[in-house]
């Protein structure tokens, strides 16, 4: 009598079983929305540092006092940074400090036409202790980003 050589099912089973929990793990590693969330978060971060530093920029270069005409006094409370309906910082940070203003990479808005622009992001000066805090209220991931100097 000759014997056949063949998998049983439970073989076949622990082997699609195996596979199911590989292609799981992965999926979990890889997590392309955590990823593009994290992407995100870093833009936040490049983008109030670049603001914040412009800002500084600004002061160094008129011996450590704010100087712009359209915007006299930096807020001393947590103000939106846009126009209409916030502090138009555009206007005395590019293009001397800045090439472009920084947007939001998700709610960050430009009007090409109008010039009006949301960047979604927020300033607050103290003048008392001389700190500046640029932050970013949207960010993902449960982070909160705001860089201050």
């Amino acid at each position: 009598m000759k014997t056949k050589k063949a998998f049983t099912l439970i073989e076949v089973l622990l082997v699609i079983g195996i596979i199911i929990l590989l292609a799981g793990a992965i999926i979990v590693a890889v997590n392309p929305g955590r990823q593009f969330a994290k992407a995100r978060n870093t833009q936040r971060k490049t983008d109030t540092t670049a603001i914040l530093n412009a800002i500084v920029q600004n002061m160094v270069d008129n011996q450590g006092a704010w100087k712009c005409d359209a915007v006299p006094e930096l807020p001393s409370s947590t103000t939106l940074i846009a126009t209409p309906g916030g502090v138009d910082l555009a206007s005395c940070l590019v293009p001397t400090y800045l090439p472009r203003m920084p947007l939001d990479p998700q709610r960050g808005t430009i009007n090409t036409t109008t010039g009006e622009y949301n960047t979604q992001y927020n300033i607050r000066y103290d003048p008392a202790s001389g700190r500046l805090e640029v932050c970013a209220p949207y960010a993902e991931l449960g982070e909160t980003i705001c860089t201050s100097k």
